[in-house]
């Protein structure tokens, strides 16, 4: 199938920051399978403006002899009427998987495209009472040639990857403060980031790893000791968690995890058996505790939500429930 890509290259359209998650996950994963054109309409905007951009992006779509174009959009860097040209030409699909918060975006952007993705469990009922019948249920996943297990020495108790958030701080400062050592890796640390193979080894050697949310969090404790969080979370968007893709990136690794609960979640990995949930900061630190003294108890759901995610959670699978959702012919 030749597929049109219309996504991000680098994480938020900075090279400085490395290639995308859609890059990393959504390209990688289809060209492996599919003829796959990337077309990174930030790189684009970039370098030539949103009019031209807009413009090329009109006519790879009407040159290519696409089956279909795949977008993940970002604001407003493509224009309503480009994705209406672009149907012309070949079929659309919309990757939302910020829905659960991001509503208004999606309620203007979902009738534009054939069909358009919802990371929500509820999507079809949600969507259908909003006259949108064109939505199927495409949650994030594992790309297994990039998350695989590998043989590692545990040398950490616990650890983090992720980006700087004040919460996040919060509560690391939480655990070490009460003697748990925390290695802590990311965009905005001062540690920094790592490289993927560098992530990879540390999910394996690590004895805990941290899933931890960055949503609204209104614990007045953390209001105390971050009185610029009150104002950071009365600006913040979000209005709830969201099953992100560290939870199958981190058990597809078979390593185990202890990540904040998010509706839904039950519905993935069986809690407590493959995978193990904190549900407030105090339930976090004894969470920590009682999994660091029971390495067998850490292996056996590392190995359980390892099997359930080769088995229901890996991109190979969420891309051909979409095309086939989509009548595609998938050679």
């Amino acid at each position: 199938m030749k597929i049109l890509l219309v996504c991000m290259g680098y994480d938020y359209g900075d090279p400085s920051r490395g290639r995308s998650y859609e890059y990393f996950n959504f390209y990688d994963s289809l060209r492996r399978h599919h003829e796959v054109e990337l077309f990174d309409f930030m790189e684009r905007q970039h370098s030539h403006g949103q009019l031209d951009m807009n413009r090329q992006l009109i006519e790879a779509a009407a040159s290519g002899s696409y089956d279909v174009a795949v977008f993940s959009l970002y604001t407003d860097q493509i224009l309503t009427e480009t994705v209406d040209r672009v149907r012309r030409y070949t079929k659309t699909l919309c990757f939302f998987h910020d829905d659960t918060w991001r509503r208004e975006f999606v309620q203007l952007w979902a009738p534009r495209f054939d069909w358009f993705t919802s990371s929500d469990f509820e999507c079809q009922n949600r969507y259908g009472k909003l006259g949108l019948d064109n939505v199927v249920h495409f949650p994030f996943g594992a790309n297994l040639d990039l998350y695989k297990p590998i043989e590692a020495t545990k040398r950490h108790d616990v650890s983090f990857v992720g980006s700087w958030h004040p919460q996040r701080e919060w509560l690391i400062s939480r655990l070490r403060k009460a003697g748990i050592d925390v290695v802590v890796r990311g965009h905005g640390w001062p540690s920094g980031k790592v490289s993927h193979d560098e992530m990879i080894e540390l999910f394996s050697a690590s004895r805990i790893n941290l899933n931890l949310s960055n949503s609204k969090a209104w614990d007045v404790r953390l209001c105390a000791a971050m009185p610029v969080n009150f104002a950071r979370q009365l600006r913040s968007p979000k209005i709830g968690e969201q099953i992100k893709a560290r939870q199958f990136e981190i058990n597809a690794c078979r390593a185990f995890q202890i990540s904040y609960y998010v509706d839904g979640l039950e519905r993935c990995y069986r809690i407590g058996e493959e995978i193990a949930i904190y549900l407030d900061p105090d339930d976090l630190l004894a969470k920590v505790k009682y999994y660091l003294s029971d390495g067998p108890l850490r292996d056996s759901i590392a190995n359980a939500g390892y099997a359930r995610t080769m088995k229901d959670h890996t991109f190979e699978q969420r891309f051909a429930r979409v095309f086939a959702a989509m009548g595609l012919q998938v050679v």
